[in-house]
């Protein structure tokens, strides 16, 4: 297998058109299709996990349980799977939410765009993941409440994508009286 991650780039309205390195793309802004996973347990929890500082973008920061670019050829159902073990060692049912379009600047030592167009889907796990530490520095169980009060205090500790679809993925999963 190749070392050089590629990502299907689409249109607006998700149509293939082609496939591109992965980090190229960051670093030009071309729109590509992603997929994000947002865990919940049965109280309403939602699990989180902080990024591992060795990523190549958003080191650190506290985003959803997982998340990657379905690979040429992937159904993005099948890579919302097979990221979820691979990042927090967790299987479980997932339901798709729903998919949006957005892009947003990175900070970091190089100036990187996320465009995505966005497959999110929502699931439910009570347990302990066994994440990887290549990709996670870091996990935890939250409040829908803390999570609220800690996003408006400071927003600057949590990934732009999560930023831009907690309020939906907890809508999505049926929580947001919660």
């Amino acid at each position: 297998m190749s070392m050089t991650e590629h990502v299907v780039l689409v249109d607006e309205s998700d149509r293939e058109i082609g496939t591109a390195e992965k980090l190229a793309v960051h670093r030009d802004g071309r729109l590509h299709r992603a997929v994000s996973v947002f865990l919940f347990d049965e109280q309403g929890r939602w699990l989180l996990q902080r990024r591992a500082d060795g990523k190549y973008h958003s080191p650190g920061l506290w985003s959803n349980t997982a998340c990657t670019h379905p690979r040429p050829g992937e159904a993005p159902a099948d890579a919302a799977s097979r990221r979820l073990d691979e990042e927090m060692g967790v299987r479980c049912l997932l339901q798709p939410a729903f998919a949006k379009v957005y892009r947003a600047d990175l900070e970091g030592p190089e100036p990187l765009v996320e465009h995505e167009f966005d497959h999110v889907f929502v699931g439910r796990f009570d347990g302990e993941p066994i994440p990887a530490e290549a990709e996670v520095s870091g996990w935890k169980w939250i409040e829908a409440a803390d999570l609220r009060a800690d996003l408006e205090e400071r927003p600057e500790q949590y990934t732009p994508w999560f930023r831009l679809f907690a309020d939906d993925a907890a809508q999505s999963a049926g929580l947001e009286g919660e």
